[in-house]
């Protein structure tokens, strides 16, 4: 297929400089395993999961399969007043493989609506149990938690937000970012020791400055994974989770890209050991084949949305989407977690995450324009010092270097980032990172 059997004068690619897109043109007809096939016949690793979701590789039957089998019993059926039997087995699922008392599961479309709805759950099990007057969010800096107004309000990428910045939500303030480029520029498969207590600053500063009796939720990636996989310090998550708790504060954790296997464990939560009260997820869950997203929630979010006095016939929670709990989506989800768990997938991107690790540091330490490299999980990131006065630039061509050789890297600005598919073979690591250190040097 040439680049003129396809009319690219109507879609508006997302997240994408589409006039130069326009003059090479980068178009996916095929798939199987940890490769694509292009329109123009080429193969090409999938060396980013398809942006975090395609854990158990691509065009795996048994999703496949359930997916047509629930098509021919049923398509669609409305989520409002009624739901599906596919639904509950997948809440039920996902809630099974939750740590604590994470057993309440809103469905929605994408991690872009779980972050959303998150946001307004804690508003609304705050004026159910009376303080109403929570209604401040505290975000991180370079946090990212999708493109909806909630989740730009209390993400921190500037990119995202400067456009939309007079319609963000008023009442949002961001903590410090977790990285320290010049005491911790490489990172190996391991937590980062800070000397300094980086929360300080939001229980001495930014708590007080707005009273902690008026934050309803504090809201975190566990490892900032759009901006570039960077990871917390030790105990970071933990000390977080006290002062919420010292405060009354709901903590949430983003694990859109952390869930579901990534880090070798069912959730980054389980990682490291600490339960949010709420926990939001998407992409890999369906292993990408089908939209679908939710949020977990701890029992006394929902307990105390249900003790109300008002009439039975009233909803207690205002909110939903059309497609929330769809039961093909449902259907995919409950074949994509049986898959992880034959396969012992999970596990496996523990093991290979070690592999990735070592290939990173071992390849690219001392390359030029280097200044940083992490690895955590089947995730690794190396990060390059900007051309003066044009950043992301390098971090482009480099992309596009490795696709014209056959590897699909994720380009965050600067940082290039490859977090593969469960199933990938050392043999697949070796020709990514080999492709992308000759791209490095040929950028340089």
């Amino acid at each position: 297929m040439a680049d003129k059997d396809f009319n690219m004068d109507n879609q508006w690619l997302p997240f994408t400089p589409n006039r130069h897109f326009r003059k090479e043109p980068r178009v996916f007809v095929g798939a199987d395993g940890m490769h694509f096939t292009t329109h123009d016949g080429r193969k090409v690793v999938d060396g980013i999961s398809s942006l975090w979701c395609v854990g158990a590789g691509h065009r795996r039957l048994p999703i496949n399969e359930a997916i047509k089998t629930q098509l021919d019993t049923l398509d669609y059926a409305t989520a409002f007043q009624a739901s599906n039997d596919k639904a509950f087995e997948a809440a039920e699922a996902i809630a099974g493989m939750a740590p604590g008392d994470l057993n309440r599961v809103l469905f929605c479309n994408s991690g872009s609506e779980a972050a959303d709805t998150a946001l307004k759950v804690a508003l609304a099990y705050h004026r159910a149990r009376g303080e109403g007057h929570r209604n401040m969010f505290i975000g991180r800096e370079k946090g990212y938690h999708g493109v909806g107004f909630g989740g730009m309000s209390v993400g921190g990428i500037p990119s995202n937000r400067k456009v939309f910045g007079t319609s963000l939500l008023p009442r949002v303030d961001h903590m410090r970012f977790i990285h320290d480029p010049a005491a911790h520029p490489y990172i190996h498969h391991q937590e980062p020791v800070w000397q300094e207590d980086i929360l300080l600053e939001l229980e001495n500063r930014i708590l007080p400055l707005h009273d902690p009796a008026n934050v309803a939720a504090v809201i975190v990636e566990p490892i900032a994974g759009s901006a570039g996989w960077y990871l917390p310090p030790k105990g970071y998550l933990k000390r977080l989770r006290e002062i919420c708790d010292k405060h009354g504060i709901l903590l949430i954790f983003d694990e859109v890209i952390t869930g579901f296997g990534r880090l070798g464990t069912n959730f980054a939560a389980d990682f490291y050991g600490v339960v949010p009260d709420m926990l939001t997820f998407a992409k890999a869950v369906t292993n990408g084949v089908i939209p679908l997203g939710g949020v977990i929630c701890r029992d006394k979010l929902y307990d105390a949305m249900m003790k109300t006095d008002a009439p039975e016939h009233v909803i207690e929670f205002f909110h939903g989407y059309t497609y929330s709990g769809h039961p093909v989506a449902c259907a995919a989800a409950l074949a994509t977690l049986d898959l992880y768990k034959q396969e012992g997938l999970f596990a496996r991107a523990g093991e290979m995450g070690k592999v990735l690790g070592d290939a990173f540091h071992s390849t690219f330490k001392g390359m030029p324009n280097v200044i940083g490299i992490r690895s955590l999980g089947l995730a690794a990131a190396v990060e390059l010092a900007p051309i003066a006065g044009t950043p992301g630039k390098r971090g482009y061509d480099i992309f596009l270097d490795c696709f014209k050789k056959g590897v699909l890297v994720r380009p965050a600005g600067d940082v290039l980032v490859f977090a593969p598919p469960y199933i990938v073979e050392k043999q697949h690591i070796d020709q990514m990172v080999n492709t992308l250190a000759d791209a490095i040097k040929a950028n340089a």
